[in-house]
């Protein structure tokens, strides 16, 4: 499969770095952000590259060449005049049937196997690779269903309230056959804006979700942060391909204040550092999953769609505090009978409810996670047993003395002083 990199930009908010170079150009941690892009596709088999270029390209020429101490076969599409995000597609000759497009800003690590597989399994004209960030209030944030189809596209400018912490991250893979459905109507063309947002209603563009690392440099906050993240290992740890560590995370109690069930997003509030605590776990390189019961559900006090809102409500209030969750898991069953509006269907004794380990097995298999080194943190006994029973370590959240019988087990008043010990590197 060929890859497409735009690699025209100007790098203006970054100009503070390098202004005399483009930038992709622009170093970090001894080579420039294109060097390592091309090193991950390589790693990925995707040795066929052809490289935009514009605004000080004879940089990138000069250093690339064609590919070969890179072990790639690179060429070239000159822009003379802007053409904007996906002009040059239009201008590409002899294209793959379907080809992945980068933005040549981003620093990554991904398996893009799996990317691939999900492509072609999905028949997608478009699948995008979606992630959460840090800053979700000033990205794309994409809503999709259940089948994985995009069915709604936010731009940064657009009104929003709740919403899933799913960022366009700049990763893309397009088929031929979606070229051909968007006509080129003008010379410059906004690859989000003219085509991806408007193509959504067809139902062939989908958002491939995953939490391994991709982080653009827009910023000399960003760069500094990437640099960091470089040197600690953190980037190459998050490939899918990689054994993963993750913090689980019950909900009611650990992340949100109890307030009897929570029927609905309004009553959904954080507890006093919580997103903190949680942006701690992400900057160390673990995952975030949240594994919850919700009987609600089977009790017939909320539908769907309404857990829904409440699960964005929670993904908004963190990504204003500059946190995410990688993935939510939750059981919508509950055996007991006897309750007024319950949905029989969902009365069952099932695998996935704590202290059953159903859930934290689908995660570790979905995200190749190695369950000996991750916790599961909870403030209920269900949460410390699910955790033994699926081989974490389990961490118990209360203010209470631990109970005989418990000393094995690491005890915290709150996720934050768990988050603290975490990150001082200390042996749990």
């Amino acid at each position: 499969m060929q890859v497409v990199i735009m690699a025209g930009g100007k790098g203006t908010r970054v100009s503070s770095i390098a202004s005399d170079i483009p930038k992709p150009m622009i170093p970090i941690c001894g080579k420039p952000i294109l060097e390592h892009q091309i090193e991950c596709l390589k790693k990925n088999g995707l040795t066929e590259i052809i490289l935009v270029i514009g605004h000080l390209g004879e940089h990138i020429k000069e250093y690339f060449n064609y590919g070969e101490r890179f072990g790639c076969n690179i060429s070239y599409y000159n822009e003379t005049e802007p053409l904007g995000t996906a002009g040059a597609l239009y201008k590409i000759t002899n294209l793959s049937d379907d080809f992945i497009l980068l933005n040549g800003d981003l620093i990554f690590d991904i398996d893009f196997h799996r990317m691939i597989n999900f492509h072609l399994e999905k028949k997608a004209h478009v699948t995008l690779a979606a992630h959460p960030n840090s800053h979700p209030f000033d990205s794309a944030v994409l809503f999709s269903n259940g089948n994985n189809q995009v069915t709604r596209w936010l731009n940064k400018e657009d009104k929003r309230t709740y919403y899933k912490n799913q960022v366009n991250a700049g990763i893309h893979i397009l088929s031929a056959e979606f070229l051909k459905n968007c006509p080129q109507s003008k010379e410059k063309v906004d690859l989000d804006r003219d085509m991806l947002k408007p193509s959504i209603s067809n139902g062939k563009v989908f958002a491939y979700s995953t939490p391994e690392y991709i982080k653009d440099m827009g910023t000399p906050e960003r760069y500094a942060q990437v640099t960091s993240d470089i040197e600690n290992g953190i980037v190459r740890q998050k490939n899918l391909s990689v054994k993963q560590k993750c913090v689980f995370l019950d909900r009611d109690g650990t992340i949100n204040k109890l307030n009897n069930f929570i029927t609905k997003p309004e009553d959904f509030e954080l507890i006093e550092g919580v997103a903190e605590a949680i942006k701690k776990i992400n900057s160390l390189g673990y995952l975030a999953i949240v594994i919850t019961n919700q009987p609600v559900i089977a009790r017939g006090e909320v539908d769907f769609e309404t857990l829904d809102l409440i699960h964005m409500k929670m993904e908004t209030d963190l990504g204003k505090r500059g946190a995410y969750i990688d993935d939510l898991f939750y059981c919508p069953h509950h055996p007991d009978k006897g309750f007024p509006g319950e949905r029989p269907e969902y009365k069952i004794d099932c695998d996935c409810r704590k202290p059953k380990p159903g859930l934290i097995l689908k995660a570790a298999t979905q995200y190749n996670i190695d369950l000996s080194r991750s916790y599961m943190v909870g403030d209920d006994m269900r949460d410390v047993n699910a955790g033994k029973n699926a081989g974490c370590i389990p961490v118990f959240l209360s203010n209470d003395k631990p109970d005989e019988g418990m000393n094995n087990i690491k005890t915290f008043a709150n996720l934050r002083d768990f988050t603290e010990l975490l990150i001082s590197r200390e042996d749990l």
